[in-house]
């Protein structure tokens, strides 16, 4: 890491990856508020109340540390990116101050009432206050993957004569195809976060023997949820964002493949190093044709390779993405097998006497965080090494003037500043989990006095 812009982008790439470690379990946990909420409110049942109560205050913890680590990627782009925010402040200015005015005050907002207003709202007014959450954390989502998918696929735009970008359509960079498939890919990933922490936790309380009322409770919801998020990962949003990203990016796919040869009939690989030296991919264990057929629905089909492109076109580092790539869609498999093998023996009523499925449930719990990170790796490292996807490139965006000495002192500082930042959360969450669910004493009932009676 020799030159400035390397440290810009090392920079950037750690800020938002380890922010984005705490949106993913807030937008995957607020609809599974909601339904802890919606089957409290139909059945009249308290237990479901208490859970969407403890898991309100694990997502307000986990809402805060995403507020504190968001802020500095805003400041990021005038900072270390001043000359991708001067040229497309035009487009992507919109919808990230969308997301700040609508999104983010939505969701704060009534996320305290969420919190602390149970009482005087009774059950119909926080259901609303839990779906509002759900509402602003979601809109947030979108707000911030519709910024992206336009720098991944860049659609309804003028060019200016000082070279800058301007949106021609504001509803048509909103709308972008990539958009809509991006966010379905990307709420799911949310989604399958917040399962899994949730059915995590109902594991350890239940192995524990803690709450186990309330573990039940995680379990069920978490898996149900978990189970349906994971198949629908895998399809249609991944089967249709993978076929969208091939036909719009196809030296993105030919490289997360690792398949630098043009090929009619072309595998998919399983297992294997690429080397772009040899242009070759060591040890493979390969599914025959399987990738023409993902793409096409014909295992005859060409798929291009990165020989057909300009190799100064190519993504910078082949390995990494090849490599992301993988992990991503290797982890969204196992998910998949993992809720699948839980919810039969929830149906066969035998889970809980299952140790080695709750200990499964358990283990797990880091894995949609890797998963959801490789995916975003895959996504940013697969553009490059274009900012703005065949228009501006990665060295052209960056901030010339600020040295490669205060990028570094900036990096490090950072790095500081996030590992106390995590060692406070970690604590916060400890101790949330310690205390576990908080069970609100019954209100007294006030009943008539029999007719003559008298205080005493």
């Amino acid at each position: 890491m020799d030159n400035a812009l390397t440290i810009h982008r090392v920079h950037f790439a750690f800020t938002v990856m380890f922010h984005y470690i705490f949106p993913q379990l807030t937008m995957g946990l607020a609809p599974l508020i909601v339904v802890l909420k919606t089957i409290a409110m139909r059945n009249q049942d308290e237990r479901y109340d208490t859970a969407a109560r403890f898991w309100g205050r694990v997502l307000g913890l986990n809402f805060v540390l995403g507020v504190v680590t968001g802020i500095p990627l805003e400041f990021q782009f005038g900072t270390n990116w001043s000359e991708f925010s001067r040229l497309t402040g035009g487009v992507l200015g919109q919808p990230l101050v969308m997301e700040g005015v609508f999104s983010f005050f939505l969701e704060s907002a009534f996320l305290g009432l969420l919190l602390f207003g149970e009482e005087r709202l009774g059950r119909r007014g926080h259901w609303a206050t839990a779906f509002a959450v759900f509402l602003g954390s979601w809109l947030s989502g979108f707000f911030i993957v519709a910024a992206n998918a336009w720098m991944q696929h860049p659609v309804a735009y003028a060019r200016l004569p000082n070279g800058s970008f301007q949106a021609a359509s504001f509803w048509s960079v909103l709308l972008n195809h990539w958009a809509l498939l991006e966010y379905l890919h990307t709420m799911s990933g949310a989604m399958i976060t917040g399962a899994f922490v949730m059915a995590a936790l109902g594991a350890f309380y239940w192995l524990n023997g803690q709450h186990r009322e309330q573990a039940r409770i995680y379990i069920h919801i978490g898996v149900v949820a978990g189970l349906m998020a994971s198949a629908f990962q895998i399809f249609p949003s991944g089967d249709l964002h993978g076929r969208y990203l091939a036909h719009n990016q196809p030296i993105t796919t030919a490289a997360m493949e690792g398949l630098f040869n043009t090929q009619r009939g072309a595998p998919m690989v399983v297992i294997g190093q690429p080397n772009p030296q040899s242009e070759t991919i060591d040890n493979p264990l390969l599914v025959n044709r399987a990738l023409s057929f993902l793409i096409y629905g014909t295992f005859t089909a060409e798929v291009q390779g990165l020989n057909a492109f300009p190799r100064e076109d190519w993504p910078g580092d082949i390995a990494l993405l090849f490599f992301a790539y993988h992990i991503m869609a290797g982890l969204g498999t196992v998910f998949l097998a993992v809720m699948l093998v839980c919810a039969f023996l929830l149906w066969r009523g035998t889970f809980f006497d299952t140790r080695w499925a709750l200990w499964l449930l358990l283990l797990c719990v880091p894995l949609p965080y890797i998963a959801n990170t490789a995916g975003w790796v895959s996504a940013e490292v697969g553009r490059q090494p274009w900012l703005v996807y065949g228009l501006l490139r990665t060295n052209a965006g960056y901030s010339h003037m600020v040295s490669i000495g205060n990028a570094w002192f900036t990096l490090l500082g950072f790095m500081g500043l996030y590992t106390l930042l995590s060692i406070f959360f970690l604590f916060l969450i400890q101790h949330t989990i310690a205390e576990g669910p908080r069970v609100l004493p019954q209100r007294p009932v006030s009943l008539p006095r029999p007719h003559g009676t008298q205080e005493v």
